[in-house]
């Protein structure tokens, strides 16, 4: 990677975890947050929302950091960036309320945190799940970066 990539790399991580902040947290809506692991249609429909808007705010995010330091970032390559957080985002999301389900009815992702060994953290910590949930979008958003950044 050369020093101009790793620099895009650095400067898309910061806008793009900036933005995940705010679009997680500010921007999102109540109804959407209570609704978004829900099973069936309403579920999914609050997940989407919630994705939607998230998706919006990183790229309002991205484009004006590439916008003011000049970076010359690809649109190509910031689209395939934001489709990865996106999606990986909605299945973390779907998740919601479930993360300590141990049963085979739970979402692929709670069942992969409790066959890694997570199952007593995620039973007896409320807060487990939320950390599981924020470690997953972190980690994709790095790799989004990565992708944003190439050439």
């Amino acid at each position: 990677m050369s020093s101009n990539a790793a620099i895009r790399a650095a400067v898309a991580y910061a806008a793009l975890t900036a933005a995940h902040e705010v679009g997680d947290y500010l921007v999102q809506l109540n109804t959407d947050a209570v609704a978004k692991g829900k099973h069936g249609p309403e579920g999914v429909a609050a997940c989407l929302r919630h994705v939607t808007s998230y998706t919006v705010t990183q790229a309002v995010a991205l484009y004006a950091a590439d916008r003011y330091l000049g970076l010359g970032l690809s649109w190509r390559r910031a689209a395939a960036g934001l489709a990865l957080s996106a999606v990986t985002h909605y299945a973390a999301d779907r998740c919601a309320g479930h993360w300590a389900d141990d049963s085979d009815d739970a979402p692929l992702l709670v069942r992969a945190a409790h066959k890694a060994g997570k199952s007593g953290w995620l039973i007896k910590d409320p807060r487990a799940g939320a950390l599981l949930d924020q470690a997953w979008h972190k980690g994709w958003i790095g790799l989004a970066a990565a992708v944003v950044a190439g050439r």
